[in-house]
């Protein structure tokens, strides 16, 4: 048998049958009425909604229903869309027959004549009244958890599978802010695996992915710690196509409660401790420098001494005479004993070092200096900095030596611009620190010389010259590092020390 669709006659013929049907049957309150709003015809939901019987509803006005409560505005509205053939959808509040109110989602749709004429209005509503109460209170829920979240005062972000941050709190925005920008929570997870030796944090829902986890965050207003915590937490897709298969996404929950107040009373002491220790080391340094250099002085005249008489001898000459041999061996006998008076260097195990933490550690210990020299600084680290292995106290030992030197560059007399700039980046593998100072700079002929041992630039005034700066190359060279110095746009000097941040002891 052939099958084929119905002709327009047999549609004709069943149509009305069947949307009468459809209307009676519906269970969404459908209403006509007539182009002044009187009702000519309400379905069995109508009177269900409303509660009036067909007989109180037909030939009455739909404004029968209204509470007033409605703002005349959005009547308006509608009337001014459907008088001009325009459908029109909204909630409006309507009374029932008892006087209850409901919040009716109203759909209105004109009808019109062969002449394009509207004839009569079709109205269909549902209540909604529990389904606004639900969604209100969703909304005060959210509203409300937004609140406690914005008020806590910890940072607080949501991380996607990606390391996107969905959802923050004011605390999250106002530490991004301070750094410049910079997304927090990519500085806290980058430092965790850094400190964990993994590349990705391995999701388990439920369980923690760190958990009070300590961290520094470097900026130019100083530095700031932080306890972090981070939990695997999931959250449902709400997609379309999961309706019927739900799927769960893990999201991070990353928590990050600041310490700095805590810590700055450790670092006070801490501090005290470094300077009483920095002021010894300093001391037993210039001792050091002082025996070398007369170690230095002394056995050149000894050696050439020695030379000569050596050579004398070979070429026949008088051997020389008892008196002036133990002249020679008491000289290298003092020589030998100035040598080992010289004080060795302390042993320090290799520990992971932040050149950030080195380096403030160092400004706050000249900090008296510049300010008595009138010495501005401008601190500009990378938040966070890739650990090197290495010596700390050494690396601060170096790193005092070359801000004292700019120091002593910008305290010429007459010399008004003084400033100091010291940054830290991590590039490649690599951590480089730069101090840049605004005094007269090292001509380029000198910019090797100064690396000599007891080579200064500094005129003698009555101290100590000092070794130059050839053990702070010692230093950088012992941790696979370099030191570059140059000039900068002012004519200043510019001094480069890139150290390896993955150096294995």
């Amino acid at each position: 048998m052939k099958n084929h669709r119905p002709g327009l006659e047999q549609i004709a013929a069943i149509a009305p049958a069947i949307f009468q049907q459809a209307v009676e049957q519906a269970d969404l309150a459908i209403s006509i009425t007539d182009a002044r709003a009187n009702i000519l015809y309400v379905n069995p939901a109508f009177t269900r909604t409303t509660g009036y019987s067909p007989d109180e509803l037909i030939g009455a006005n739909q404004s029968l229903l209204s509470n007033k409560c409605t703002p005349s505005a959005l009547y308006e509205e509608m009337w001014a869309l459907i008088s001009r053939g325009l459908p029109w959808s909204g909630r409006l509040i309507n009374r029932r027959k008892d006087g209850s109110k409901y919040l009716a989602d109203l759909l209105i749709t004109p009808v019109v004549d062969a002449q394009g004429e509207v004839a009569s209005y079709l109205g269909i509503q549902r209540d909604v009244t529990q389904l606004h109460w639900l969604e209100c209170e969703v909304a005060d829920q959210k509203a409300l958890i937004e609140s406690v979240v914005d008020s806590t005062p910890v940072v607080i972000a949501l991380l996607d599978g990606a390391g996107k941050v969905v959802l923050d709190n004011h605390e999250y925005k106002k530490l991004m802010g301070d750094l410049r920008m910079v997304e927090p929570a990519t500085l806290i997870l980058d430092t965790v695996r850094a400190d964990q030796g993994v590349s990705e944090l391995a999701p388990q829902d439920g369980r923690p992915a760190f958990s009070d986890h300590e961290i520094r965050l470097d900026s130019p207003s100083g530095p700031r710690w932080f306890s972090c915590s981070g939990i695997w937490v999931q959250r449902k897709d709400s997609t379309a196509d999961a309706f019927f298969t739900r799927r769960n996404d893990l999201y991070l929950l990353l928590v990050a409660k600041e310490t700095t107040r805590q810590r700055a009373e450790q670092e006070k002491t801490r501090m005290a401790l470094l300077q009483a220790m920095m002021a010894e080391e300093t001391h037993i340094e210039s001792l050091r420098e002082t025996l070398s250099a007369a170690v230095f002085k002394v056995e050149g005249p000894i050696n050439l001494m020695a030379s000569v008489l050596a050579t004398l001898e070979r070429r026949g000459g008088s051997p020389a005479g008892p008196a002036l041999m133990d002249v020679l061996s008491a000289g290298k006998e003092a020589v030998d004993s100035l040598r080992s008076a010289i004080p060795e260097h302390r042993q320090e195990a290799l520990a992971r070092v932040n050149l950030n933490e080195v380096l403030r550690d160092v400004l706050d210990l000249c900090t008296t200096r510049m300010l008595a020299t009138g010495i501005s600084v401008l601190w500009r680290p990378q938040a966070v900095l890739p650990p090197v292995n290495a010596y700390p106290n050494r690396l601060r030992a170096m790193f005092k030596a070359l801000v004292d030197n700019a120091i002593d560059a910008m305290n010429s007399k007459g010399w008004r611009e003084r400033e100091l700039r010291v940054g830290t980046r991590s590039d490649d593998g690599s951590v480089a620190v730069v101090i840049e100072d605004s005094g007269p700079g090292v001509p380029s002929d000198l910019r090797l010389k100064i690396f000599e041992p007891f080579f200064s630039t500094r005129k003698a005034d009555g101290r100590h010259l000092g070794t130059g700066l050839s053990s702070a190359q010692q230093v950088a060279a012992d941790h696979d590092g370099t030191i570059e110095f140059d000039s900068t746009e002012r004519g200043g000097c510019r001094v480069r020390v890139c150290l390896p941040s993955q150096r294995k002891g």
